[in-house]
Order: C-alpha cells, then structure tokens, then sequence
C-alpha cells in the first residue's frame, strides 16, 4: 500500500508542478517545434517560425502540433469566443495548456511500465516509482518536446510487441496494424524513432518465427503491418503538403507575385516528405555542426549520467557482463557444432532489455550532434531493467538525491528567469495604463535562450511591440544595439527594455545608456555565463543567480 500511496503523490506532483507552473527552461525547441507555431496559426499570436517550418525549408510534420498544442490553444479559444472565460488566453494559459496535454499524456509511460514489468521480471509498483520519482519524467516528460513524444510512441511499441499475457502465459504475436501505425507515427514525428523502433520490431518478428505459425499467417502479418504503415504515412504526407503547400501560398500572394490560380496549379504538384527533408539535413556534417558537434561517447559517457544517473552506470556495467557471456556462449557453440538460435526471444529477460536500451543509444551516437534530451525516450527499457532482480534497491538512497537535484537544477533553475519574465512584460504592455495611453515597447534579450514571443500575447495585427533577440552577442555588439535603441529620438513614446543575466550585467555600464528601472527575476541560472563561485558567497550572489529587466533611460545619454 506504501508504493501506491507514494505513487499517487509523484503523480500528483508531476500534474501539480505543471500547473504551478514549472519555470525552468530547457530548450528553445519545446516551443518553437509545436507551441510556438500553433499559437500563431491557432490564435493569430505574433511569433517566430522556425526554419524546420517554413514552407521553403519543411523539415517538421505539423500533424503532431496540431494534435497537441493545437488542440489546447483551440480549446482556449473556444472559451473564450464563447464567453466562457473572458481571459482565456493569456501568457499563462499558453504555457501551460499544451504542457498540461503532454502531462496527461506522461501517464502513459507509467501505464506501460506497470503493463510490462511482469514480462521482464520487474517488480510492477517498484517500476512505477522508480520512473515517476525521475526527474526526467517530472520535468522533461511535461514538456512540449517532440522527444517526449517519441518516448511515449516507443513506449505503446515495446507494449504492443509484448508476447505475454496478464497471466504470465506467452500470447501468440498480434497487432500488426497498430505497429506498422505506431512505426510510420513515430518516424514522422523524428525520423530517429526508427534507432528506437528496431529492437521491438526484430523482437516481434522473432516472437512470430518462434510461434511456429504457418507461412500464410506470418505473411498476413507482414501484410497487415505494411498497409496500415503505408496508410498512415499517406495521412501525414497529405496534412503535410496542404499545410505547408497553403503558407507559400498565403506568403506568395501576400507579395502579389504571379496569378493565385497559377501559384495553385504550381505548389499542387510538389509532395512534400517531411522525414525526408529532416534525414537530408542531418546528414549533412556542415549543417549538424551550425547545432553543435559533440564527441561520439557524449551519449554513453555524459548524457546518459546526466539524465539517469547511478541507473546509467549500472546498466553498462550489466552490458559488458552480458556482453562477455554472450562470447563465451557462441564460443562454445561453436566448438560444439551446436546454433544459438533462439538467442533474442528464449532471453526475454534482462540480456534482451538491455539491448532495447543499448542499440537506440548506439544508433544515435552515430551523430556528432548529441543533446540529452535525445534519450529520454530510453527511460522505459532502462527503469524495466533496473528493477529486476531488485538491482536499484541498494541505491535507492543515491537515486532520490539525484533526482532531487536534478529536478532543481531543469525544473527551477536553468533558464528559469526568462519564463516569469514574459509573464512580467505581457502584463505590462496588456495593462490598463498601457491601454489608455498606448506606447512602443522594444524588448531586447541578450545572453538568454531565444524568447517564445507567444507568450507575449500580441496579436499579429499589432505592431506597437518589437522583439530583438541578441543571443550571445559580444559586448561591442550589444552595447551598439542598446544605445541605437536608447537613442532612438524618432519616437516619443517608447520604452527600451533589456533583459540580460546578473552574471553579465555589468556589460551595460561600458554602454552609453542610463537605466531608469530594473526589476530582478530570482531564480535564473545561465549555463552559457556561468555565475562566478566567488561571487556566489558574496553579498552579490542574487544578481549573479538572477535575471535582470532593464526599463532604459531615453532622457540621458550615459550613466
């Protein structure tokens, strides 16, 4: 009864924390690959189009997006044309409506750990804490990552291609159709679900050759699972096309370039292949380098601690066991004339586990671009294993520090001044004083991830607000842009607004500029400037762990 007690409040916590809501940043790409999009086709919102979703350039399907954050920003707009909430949409609604979705969605994860543990010797209550007591499930799982959904897709697959029943007793391999749906879902979604995919898919097609079933029934499904996987991918090639087909054409008219009917006739012809155009680019070293190029161990040997800590560790030391037990068995084979047939399915205990969890990681080191969050998915595999035989149990006390800290450190801290500022500036530009006596605002972001400007809340008709983001610009840069902006005497009423780290604040006074207010976001920790470890037992250590806004003085020319 403890375990489904604690149970229940890790789950409470996960939903709780979504609403609260959680400020931690983790990644411009939980915004800008779903929210972002959808809240400026949905709600006609002011953002920013990521490349992956130009019509030039289309690299994203848009059918996840709008199954998840599109549904949740139409809802809210329902609401609120229906006079059921006058203020529905606002900056917090459009955080955490599409977060509250990917958190409902989470528990499909636990549903599937509870679902599998009998078949791999797991201990089902003892899974289920182990994955919702993780912060990646906490923080990274209710976040709008495409990852996220990528790990729920391998997740119903590992499910579906399960070969036992509730009773324990092997169940004849079944639904096909659901696999080839999932399959061809998640290679949509990221076209590296296929690294994620390939062991459930040999394991069921093994789990087939092993049932001993007659050609024509191993035909049927095969069969099965190739119509419904080229069906789907019908569905997605075709909201594909219209959506991306329609954004050239409403830019291209926009322009009033050629005859509309003409601009139809052309872009009708062009199929586009999402998953092709993303395999195209990242295949590509010039264009994984512009994202980052990492080692090829930084999956094995930094991201895979980062994410899952002691459990990491564990499972490669369980891989070279496994691994030198294997040699020895097909040594011995064989000397012994004898096969190993059977080897994949008759292990269907912790030797076949691992290679759920190894070969996806295997697959995706293959790439010199290596972010954590491209592991997440392998969560489900891993937890599975760790709880067999009790392997976790002695370390319980390690785990819960870790996740602890980790939590903190992605929930709370990272970035995470940046969030309660947006949620600081639409309060302010939609307020009642800004309303009487309307102002230009110019909000400059300098040293913090990319800005989503739907939380803004600004309509794309109105043009009274100008985003500029600096990203990691030199001094000399930022401090040119800043006194452009403070300077700028062609305006009367405007307000200059920069939004930069306590760690590099001082940067503003070598600027020409006066500050007339500044309001400090506590807490807010920036991996790229790092806060000094001195500074941090100093008086000071708030600024340097904190987020500035900084209204500019336009009255003066220098401090």
């Amino acid at each position: 009864m403890w375990a489904k007690g604690l149970w229940a409040l890790l789950a409470a916590l996960r939903a709780g924390w979504c609403l609260l809501p959680q400020a931690g940043y983790l990644h411009p790409d939980e915004f800008f690959q779903s929210p972002e999009v959808m809240a400026g086709d949905i709600l006609n919102l002011q953002v920013y189009y990521p490349w992956e979703f130009l019509s030039t350039s289309p690299c994203r399907t848009v059918v996840f997006p709008l199954m998840t954050s599109g549904v949740a920003y139409w809802v809210i707009k329902s609401l609120q044309q229906l006079d059921l909430c006058s203020s529905c949409i606002n900056s917090y609604t459009l955080l955490v409506s599409p977060r509250l979705l990917f958190t409902v969605s989470s528990f499909i994860l636990d549903y599937s750990a509870y679902r599998l543990a009998p078949s791999w010797e797991a201990d089902p209550w003892k899974a289920l804490l182990l994955l919702a007591g993780s912060y990646v499930t906490l923080v990274f799982y209710t976040r709008t990552f495409t990852n996220t959904l990528e790990g729920l897709l391998f997740a119903i697959l590992m499910v579906l291609v399960s070969s036992r029943k509730s009773d324990g007793t092997l169940a004849a391999p079944t639904s096909g159709p659901l696999i080839g749906v999932i399959t061809t879902a998640g290679f949509f979604n990221r076209p590296t679900f296929l690294a994620f995919a390939l062991m459930p898919l040999l394991y069921w097609a093994g789990l087939i050759v092993a049932s001993q079933q007659s050609i024509k029934t191993v035909i049927n499904h095969l069969l099965k699972l190739v119509l419904c996987a080229c069906f789907t991918a019908v569905v997605f090639i075709t909201a594909d096309t219209l959506y991306f087909t329609s954004m050239g054409l409403d830019n291209l008219s926009s322009t009033g370039k050629g005859s509309l009917f003409d601009v139809l006739g052309q872009l009708s012809e062009k199929t586009i292949v999402t998953p092709f155009n993303f395999i195209s680019y990242n295949l590509n070293p010039y264009n994984l380098a512009l994202h980052g190029s990492h080692p090829r161990v930084t999956h094995f040997a930094v991201n895979g601690v980062m994410l899952f800590g002691i459990l990491h560790i564990l499972a490669i030391g369980a891989g070279f066991k496994t691994l030198k037990k294997s040699i020895q068995h097909l040594l011995w084979a064989r000397s012994h004339c004898q096969g190993s047939s059977g080897l994949l399915v008759l292990s269907e205990g912790n030797p076949t586990l691992l290679l759920f969890y190894f070969v996806p990681l295997a697959f995706l080191s293959l790439f010199s671009h290596q972010e954590p969050r491209f592991l997440i998915p392998l969560i489900l595999p891993l937890v599975l294993f760790s709880t067999s035989q009790n392997r976790a149990v002695k370390w319980k006390h390690v785990i819960v520090i870790f996740n602890v800290l980790g939590a903190f450190l992605f929930g709370c801290l990272h970035q995470g001044g940046l969030i309660p500022c947006l949620f600081h500036l639409e309060q302010l530009v939609h307020s009642p004083e800004s309303s009487n006596h309307p102002r230009h605002y110019t909000l400059l972001f300098a040293h913090t991830y990319m800005p989503p400007r739907s939380l803004l809340n600004i309509k794309k008709r109105d043009t009274y607000i100008e985003v500029i983001d600096m990203a990691g610009s030199a001094e000399e840069t930022l401090c040119q842009t800043v006194e452009q902006q403070a300077n700028n005497f062609t305006c009367n009423d405007c307000d200059v607004f920069v939004i930069i780290p306590g760690t590099v604040r001082a940067t503003l006074t070598e600027c020409d500029v006066s500050v007339k207010n500044e309001t400090l976001l506590f807490p807010h920790l920036s991996m790229e400037d790092p806060p000094q470890i001195s500074l941090l037992f100093s008086g000071n250590w708030r600024s340097q762990l904190g987020l500035y806004i900084l209204q500019l003085d336009r009255n003066h020319n220098s401090l």
